[in-house]
C-alpha cells in the first residue's frame, strides 16, 4: 500500500473521520487522487473534532462583571484636543508608520452580484467598485500626507484570483501597485450535525473562513507582519470591505491611542436604539470587550446615564486601529471559536449531492474583538454614523446598496 495513503487511513481511522475515503475511491485521476490525499494530511483533526464536541455543549452562563467603556466623542472634542490629537496622528501617518488592512474574503452572493463583494457597482453615476470607492480614501491621504500608505487586502481561496484581476484590470486605480499586497484568509472544514467532514461539489474538503479573528493568524502565515516591521509600521488599521463610508487614515483615532497610552483602538455608533441588534464596547472583568446583543440583558441594554445616554451604547463597527505590539500578543493566543449552523451543498458518503433549505452543517469562526480581552486598554472614538458608516450587506431595505449610496452621496456632497 502506498505510504501516503497509509499514514492516511490510521489519521481518519484514529479521529473517526473514514468517510472520506469513499470520495478517495471515487476519483479515478491519478493526480487528483494524489491533491486530495494531500489536502486530509494538512487538516488537523484534533481541532475539528474538539470544535464540534464544543457544539454539543451547553452554554455555560459565566458570572462576568460587565461595566461601560470610556469613549471620546470625536464630535465633541473641543478645538485644542481636536488639534493636539490630529498633531500627534498626522505625524505618525506622515512618517510612513499606518498601514491599512481591507478584509475582503467574501463573495457578493446576497447582493445579487457574482464576483468578490469589493468588485460590486454601488450604483453611482461613476460607476465606482467598492474597491475603488476605498482606493480612493487612500490617494486622498497620499495627498493630504503626502505618503503611500501600505495596503494589505485579505482575500480568500473563492476570490482572490478574481480579485487580483480586477486590480491588474484597472491598473489598481491609479495607486501604486508596490503599495498592494493580497493575502489569504483562512479556513478550516465544516462539518456535518454529526461531526464529519465534509465534501464539497467541486469533490473538495468543504472549507469555510474561519472569520475575521482569524486576520491575525493569517498575518503572521502569510508573512504580512514582517512586511509590516520591514516598512517600519506601527499602527495597523483594519477593517472591512463593506463600509463604503470608511475612514482608515484618521489622525483623530492614532492620536487618541498615542495620548492615552492605549496598544488599540477602536470607533463606536451610538446605538439606533436600546434593543438595535449589535455587539457594543463594554468592560468585561475589567478588561476591554464587545458583548453581543444576545448576551445583555433587557434592564443593561436599556440603562442610562446620568446624562441620559445609553450606559451600553457605543456599538461596535469593525473599524479598528492596532499597534504591532498588539498584534504581536494577539497572534500568540487561540481566540475562541464560535458555531454556526448553516446550510451546506455536499457530497455524501454514497457519492450523492445533497441540497437542502434547512441548516445541516457547523462552521468555525473566530471574532476579532474577542481579541481585545488579552488586551489592558483599548482607546474608543464615537464617530458619526452618516460620516463614517455606510455598510453594504443586503441587496434590499436597511445596509443595502440603495442606503449605502444616499449616506455617499449626501456626505460627498457635505464636504466638497
Amino acid at each position: 500500500m502506498d505510504e501516503k495513503l497509509k499514514q492516511v487511513e490510521q489519521k481518519l481511522t484514529e479521529y473517526g473521520q473514514e468517510q472520506l475515503l469513499n470520495e478517495y475511491n471515487r476519483i479515478t485521476d491519478e493526480k487528483q487522487k494524489q491533491d486530495f490525499l494531500d489536502s486530509l494530511l494538512t487538516i488537523d483533526y484534533n481541532q475539528v473534532n474538539k470544535l464540534y464536541e464544543k457544539s454539543k455543549e451547553k452554554p455555560i452562563v459565566q458570572k462576568n462583571k460587565i461595566e461601560p467603556i470610556e469613549y471620546v466623542d470625536k464630535a465633541r472634542l473641543s478645538k485644542e484636543k481636536y488639534e493636539e490629537l490630529s498633531k500627534l496622528g498626522t505625524q505618525k501617518i506622515k512618517d510612513g508608520k499606518l498601514a491599512v488592512v481591507t478584509m475582503a474574503g467574501g463573495q457578493g452572493t446576497r447582493l445579487g452580484h457574482k464576483g468578490p463583494k469589493g468588485t460590486f457597482d454601488l450604483g453611482l453615476d461613476s460607476h465606482k467598485s467598492i474597491f475603488e470607492i476605498l482606493t480612493d480614501t487612500l490617494k486622498e491621504a497620499r495627498s493630504n500626507y503626502n505618503v503611500d500608505i501600505p495596503w494589505y487586502i485579505m482575500t480568500s481561496d473563492e476570490n482572490d484570483e478574481e480579485t487580483q484581476k480586477f486590480f491588474e484590470k484597472n491598473n489598481y486605480f491609479g495607486y501604486p501597485k508596490k503599495c498592494v499586497t493580497f493575502f489569504k484568509q483562512g479556513k478550516l472544514p465544516m462539518v456535518s450535525l454529526e461531526g464529519k467532514i465534509l465534501i464539497d461539489e467541486n469533490h473538495k474538503i468543504k472549507e469555510a473562513s474561519d472569520g475575521h479573528g482569524g486576520i491575525f493568524h493569517s498575518m503572521y502565515k502569510e508573512g504580512i507582519v514582517y512586511d509590516m516591521k520591514a516598512r517600519g509600521i506601527e499602527w495597523v488599521f483594519i477593517g472591512g470591505v463593506d463600509n463604503v463610508l470608511v475612514k482608515p487614515v484618521d489622525p483623530i483615532l492614532i492620536g487618541l491611542a498615542i495620548k492615552q497610552k492605549a496598544v488599540a483602538a477602536g470607533k463606536s455608533l451610538v446605538k439606533a436604539n436600546a434593543h438595535e441588534k449589535v455587539g457594543v464596547f463594554c468592560r468585561k472583568n475589567g478588561k476591554p470587550s464587545v458583548i453581543e446583543y444576545t448576551e445583555i440583558s433587557n434592564e443593561m441594554a436599556e440603562e442610562k446615564d446620568e446624562l441620559g445616554n445609553l450606559k451600553y451604547g457605543e456599538s461596535h463597527i469593525l473599524c479598528n486601529l492596532f499597534s504591532m505590539k498588539a498584534i504581536d500578543k494577539i497572534s500568540q493566543i487561540t481566540l475562541p471559536y464560535h458555531i454556526a449552523c448553516k446550510k451546506a451543498k455536499y457530497i455524501d458518503e454514497n457519492g450523492k449531492l445533497i441540497c437542502t433549505d434547512v441548516p445541516n452543517a457547523y462552521k468555525f469562526e473566530a471574532f476579532l474583538f474577542d481579541a481585545f480581552e488579552s488586551l489592558d486598554n483599548l482607546s474608543v472614538l464615537r464617530v458619526k454614523r452618516e460620516e463614517e458608516f455606510a455598510p453594504v450587506k443586503n441587496a434590499s431595505g436597511d445596509d443595502s446598496p440603495e442606503t449605502a449610496r444616499k449616506l455617499y452621496i449626501n456626505y460627498h456632497k457635505s464636504h466638497k
